[in-house]
C-alpha cells in the first residue's frame, strides 16, 4: 500500500496529473500495473542515480490503465501484470517479459483450512461453495474478496482459475489494490483472496496473511521457476513499437543482473533469466 500511495505522490508532485508533452529524451512515464510498482519504483531510483539528468516517473493505476495509456502515447511504458486481451492485441504494442510471478491465494491465519484445488478455488469464487464447512473447515461463511476490473491480478486468476465459463460472484468485496486485499483478508476470520507471492510476506507492519497450496503445491519463487505452481503468470513491460532512446535504456536496465537479481528478487519475484534457465 506504502508503494502505491508513494508512486501517485511521486507522479504528482513531479508531473502534474503525469500527462503528455514531457521532453521523452531525458523523461520517462511508466504506468500500471500495482504489482510491478515495486519494480518499477526502485529500478526508476537506481536508474536515475546512474544517470543524472533523467527523470523516470512511476504510477501504479492498474495494468488495464497501463495498457491504455502507452496506446494512447501519455506514457512511454505501460506496465502490466497480464496479457494482452483479444481486443488489445494488433495495437503495435511490443511485449518485453520482465519477471514471473505465482499468484497466491491467501486466507486468515486462524483459517484450519491447509490447501485448496484448483476446481475448489472456481466453486469458491463463482459462489458455488459458501461456508468453509464445505470444504472440511469451520461452520463460517466464506467472506470473497476480489479485485477490479483494471486489475491484471484478477485478469489472470480469471484466465487460470475461473474456466468453463465460470463467472466470479457478484457478492464479492471488489478492491482496487493488493494492499487492500491483503488487509482485509488479515483481519477477517473468514475471508478469502489472491494476491501477488511477492507480498505475501508482512511489509510496513502489517498483519500476517497465510498463503495456501493449490493442487499440493506451495506459492514460492522456486515452484513458480519450475512452472509447478498453477497459478502462475508472465509481468510484461509494453511499449508502442519497438522500444528507442530512454525508453530503450531504462527496459535494459531492468533487465540487467543488477535489478534483475536484485530488485526482482527481492521483491519476491522470478527474474526472466531463472525461468529460462540461462
Amino acid at each position: 500500500m506504502y508503494s502505491l500511495v508513494a508512486g501517485f505522490l511521486v507522479c504528482v508532485g513531479l508531473l502534474s496529473g503525469c500527462s503528455s508533452g514531457h521532453d521523452s529524451t531525458t523523461q520517462l512515464i511508466v504506468t500500471g500495473s500495482t504489482t510491478i510498482l515495486p519494480i518499477a519504483e526502485q529500478a526508476a531510483e537506481g536508474y536515475q542515480k546512474a544517470n543524472p539528468g533523467t527523470s523516470v516517473l512511476v504510477s501504479g493505476q492498474g495494468s488495464s490503465a497501463g495498457i491504455e495509456a502507452v496506446m494512447t502515447g501519455t506514457s512511454e511504458i505501460g506496465s502490466s501484470s497480464r496479457d494482452l486481451k483479444p481486443e488489445e492485441e494488433g495495437k503495435g504494442l511490443v511485449d518485453t517479459p520482465i519477471a514471473f510471478d505465482g499468484i497466491a491465494v491467501i486466507v486468515n491465519p486462524s483459517n484450519p483450512i491447509s490447501g485448496l484445488t484448483v476446481e475448489q478455488l472456481r466453486a469458491i469464487f463463482s459462489g458455488e461453495v459458501s461456508n468453509w464447512k464445505q470444504l472440511g473447515g469451520e461452520d463460517r461463511d466464506i467472506d470473497l474478496v476480489n479485485r477490479d476490473e483494471a486489475s491484471g491480478t484478477r485478469e489472470a486468476f480469471k484466465k487460470i482459475v475461473m474456466t468453463d465459463d465460470a463467472k466470479f460472484d457478484r457478492s464479492a468485496v471488489v478492491l482496487p489494490g493488493t494492499g487492500q486485499v491483503r488487509d482485509v483478508v488479515a483481519r477477517a476470520p473468514g475471508a478469502i483472496g489472491y494476491i501477488s507471492v511477492g507480498f505475501v510476506a508482512p511489509r510496513f507492519g502489517s498483519l500476517p496473511v497465510k498463503a495456501l497450496p493449490v493442487d499440493g503445491v506451495e506459492p514460492t519463487k522456486a515452484t513458480v521457476t519450475s512452472k509447478k505452481y498453477p497459478i502462475a503468470r508472465t509481468l510484461h513491460f509494453f511499449t508502442k513499437g519497438e522500444p528507442t532512446g530512454l525508453t530503450a535504456k531504462f527496459i535494459e536496465y531492468v533487465l540487467s543482473d543488477k535489478v534483475q537479481q536484485g530488485v526482482v528478487v527481492d521483491a519476491g519475484f522470478v527474474p526472466v533469466s531463472d525461468r529460462d534457465g540461462r
